[in-house]
């Protein structure tokens, strides 16, 4: 009799919601090739939050943009959720976006005539849910963030803090299977970024959604799970940082 554990079946195989496969991206400038990005192979995981770091130039944000289907590879693989990106059509491209990727920018990207809760309905509403339902995810999501006492406020009306979570609910609202956060501190003050990362962290860990940070901050690097090093395109290696 086989009684080989299968972690699988228990529940306790962490669950890839991101691969790539020898991932590249080149540019030509001139008569000269840029590689963006050079062979990376990684995977990432649901539920286990991971940051990005590596100095300006080295590749992080077109990573995250190939991952984010915002550009197509020069070269190499990308899997979500088991699916082949790199054969998709456009139209496919965009629907797996839109259902599947949640954003969180540096610079909060709200729509400034619309209230917060607005902002965080309109993914929603351009993914055709209805009236009710938006309704009652959108409290949910602005309650998640503490910030239900804001629903009807503008974005200038709401400080850094509130207006990047505020982003972090709207990232949520599709219930998606991967979030990507870019610098999603960099323009809060110290303990206000750790505040919103931490409900960042929080949000992603409760709903297993994959979650890739890039990040120039080290502390926030090491509030998650697993760190990747990128330098000239190339990951160089990663570590796990000590609780």
């Amino acid at each position: 009799m086989n009684h080989e554990l299968n972690l699988a079946q228990i529940g306790l195989e962490k669950e890839v919601v991101v691969e790539t496969v020898n991932l590249s991206r080149y540019y030509k400038r001139g008569d000269q090739i840029i590689k963006a990005l050079d062979n990376v192979s990684v995977k990432i995981y649901r539920g286990e939050p991971t940051a990005i770091m590596g100095p300006s130039g080295s590749g992080k944000t077109t990573f995250l943009n190939l991952i984010g289907l915002l550009d197509k590879p020069s070269s190499g693989t990308i899997l979500i959720n088991g699916q082949n990106v790199t054969l998709m059509s456009n139209r496919q491209i965009v629907d797996l976006r839109r259902h599947t990727i949640g954003f969180v920018f540096q610079f909060y990207n709200l729509i400034d005539v619309l209230t917060a809760g607005e902002n965080v309905e309109l993914p929603l509403l351009i993914a055709g849910v209805k009236k009710k339902e938006r309704a009652q995810r959108t409290a949910a999501l602005l309650s998640l963030v503490g910030l239900s006492d804001r629903f009807n406020h503008l974005p200038d009306e709401l400080s850094g803090g509130e207006q990047q979570r505020v982003a972090i609910a709207r990232a949520l609202a599709n219930n998606p299977s991967l979030i990507l956060a870019d610098e999603p501190t960099g323009d809060l003050d110290s303990k206000t970024g750790r505040m919103v990362m931490k409900i960042l962290l929080d949000s992603c860990k409760e709903r297993n959604i994959g979650l890739i940070v890039v990040t120039h901050d080290s502390d926030i690097a090491n509030m998650t799970d697993r760190i990747l090093f990128l330098r000239d395109g190339r990951l160089i290696g990663e570590s796990r940082p000590v609780s």
